[in-house]
């Protein structure tokens, strides 16, 4: 057991693992699955992936995340969506989960974030369940052999799923927390086993620290041309949208699926691996994904499994729809070894239109593009977080607002001088409902959005008419070459267009009041967007 040399208390090692039963430090993934198996924690699946399920929360907690104010803090966070907690509670926190660990096994692996050696992030996680540690060491990144004897965390996150914390004591709002404390440099994770939490604790961080070094933090996928690395798209969207599936297509190469920042070299990964959404995944529609189902080390978790032959059941949601499975990069045949590419060429908004309005693909301006990026409009998927069960119209800034600790117009400033900089072309691109609005219509065929983006990817959407959109006001192709045009105006999909022309005013009006708030924030430029 490899006992830390820190004397800070907040360092975990060996403060807080003083007394702990035993303490793993960088199991490999062999080590971790025989470990998760043998505390009861998952089961061996088909060609070695771990099957696990996490009980109630299969999902987020973003109502459950704190951040402790501070002197900095105080007047930099987003309070309106980050929780506000006291110092004296987050040090109370600590010593009771602290306490708690007394006599437990815990498993530590210190990875790092960021593919680029100019911001790489280092950050020690400590999980009381092994199949956790395997989890985050597929996601982040891993140092060399070499580098793990002087490895020094920037921040360690402790995730306790047993300690339950109480309300009263901690004045929060439920069991579960996520709490950050940027001074101490620690995120503590209690009362739920979702794994998403520790991933989504590392980017939250970033989200905090890479913006006052100039760099870009964004919740988005990455891929680049084949021998090509400076033609970079980019795929801004929330769960659900399609980040992982249509970046990891067969003729490009994949950055990366989920979490980047642009910095003025160009785009860079800050993971090390993938998690993707299994509901009806298919070898067909979505190969690169599904071949990873059944290698070595795949995390599955809540999927239902034929419990003789072990075959999964890729239909049945009956534990949650947010069924997924993690993997490191290296399981995609065409992925990146480095993690790099140059400055994005092109950038794609995803969004999941349960309406039924907004067109497969459009151009828009910077001025459109960042009225897009900071209204952030989707709907959320079933299970992605707790509660929600069908699709549900949003409002998400910059496509990330659960992960944001600054205001959203701090990222909306910084994207709008990148797009402009370098020139960068902006799409909006709906992977959701046709033909009407979710419950009437059928979602967008993804064979189509493929060859959608196959046709702004390789520049012939270019070349393109286009058509001046009287809702939105961006620019739609009313026909593309070699591709069934009948999906790209909207309104000519539903069987009654005065139908869709009222749908088309609500959603309008929902985003004109939804950008009200931005009124003084950001340039008249980007107001005068706002219909």
């Amino acid at each position: 057991m490899k006992i830390g040399r820190s004397n800070d208390k907040y360092d975990l090692t060996p403060t807080a693992l003083n007394h702990a039963k035993a303490v793993f430090f960088n199991l490999n993934e062999a080590s971790l699955m025989q470990k998760s198996v043998e505390k009861g924690e998952g089961k061996i699946g088909l060609g070695g992936a771990l099957l696990v399920e996490t009980g109630k929360h299969t999902g987020r907690s973003p109502k459950d995340k704190y951040i402790v104010v501070d002197s900095e803090t105080r007047d930099e966070i987003w309070w309106e969506k980050n929780g506000a907690m006291k110092p004296e509670n987050f040090d109370k926190l600590y010593a009771d989960i602290s306490a708690h660990m007394s006599d437990k096994e815990y498993f530590v692996q210190d990875l790092y974030a960021s593919a680029s050696g100019t911001y790489r992030f280092n950050v020690r996680l400590v999980n009381e369940r092994a199949w956790h540690g395997l989890f985050i060491r597929h996601l982040l990144r891993r140092p060399d052999k070499m580098e793990i004897d002087d490895f020094v965390p920037n921040f360690t996150i402790i995730n306790c799923p047993s300690f339950k914390a109480d309300p009263v004591s901690y004045e929060v709002r439920s069991e579960t927390v996520i709490a950050i404390n940027f001074a101490k440099k620690v995120v503590i994770v209690c009362g739920t086993e979702y794994a998403g939490e520790n991933k989504k604790g590392v980017f939250t961080l970033l989200n905090y620290i890479l913006p006052k070094e100039g760099v870009m933090p964004m919740h988005c996928s990455a891929n680049h041309g084949i021998g090509d690395q400076d033609e970079v798209a980019i795929f801004f969207g929330l769960s659900g949208t399609g980040k992982t599936t249509l970046s990891q297509d067969p003729d490009r190469i994949l950055i990366g699926d989920d979490e980047h920042g642009w910095s003025n070299q160009g785009v860079f990964n800050f993971e090390g691996g993938c998690y993707a959404k299994t509901m009806n995944l298919n070898a067909d529609s979505e190969p690169e994904i599904f071949s990873t189902m059944s290698k070595f080390s795949t995390v599955i978790e809540n999927m239902v499994y034929d419990p003789e032959t072990l075959e999964l059941d890729y239909k049945d949601d009956s534990l949650t729809p947010n069924m997924r499975s993690a993997y490191p990069l290296e399981f995609i045949n065409n992925s990146s070894k480095t993690g790099l590419g140059g400055v994005p060429k092109n950038i794609i908004f995803l969004t999941c239109d349960a309406f039924g309005v907004l067109p497969p693909i459009a151009r828009l301006s910077p001025e459109q593009a960042i009225y897009h990026f900071l209204s952030g409009f989707t709907s959320k998927s079933p299970g992605t977080e707790r509660g929600v069960t069908e699709p549900e119209p949003t409002f998400s800034p910059c496509f990330a607002a659960p992960f944001l600790p600054l205001r959203p117009e701090i990222y909306g400033e910084m994207l709008k001088d990148k797009i402009i900089k370098f020139g960068t072309n902006c799409w909006l691109v709906n992977t959701g409902w046709t033909g009407g609005p979710y419950g009437v219509g059928n979602r967008m065929p993804i064979k189509y959005t493929r060859a959608v983006l196959r046709a702004v990817l390789n520049g012939s959407l270019s070349q393109t008419r286009f058509i001046t959109d009287k809702n939105f006001g961006f620019q739609v192709p009313p026909k593309i070459a070699s591709l069934n045009s009948n999906l790209l105006i909207p309104r000519d999909t539903w069987k009654d267009a005065s139908s869709y022309d009222k749908q088309a005013r609500k959603l309008v009006e929902m985003f004109a009041d939804n950008f009200g708030k931005y009124k003084g924030l950001v340039d008249e430029s980007v107001l005068s967007v706002a219909l």
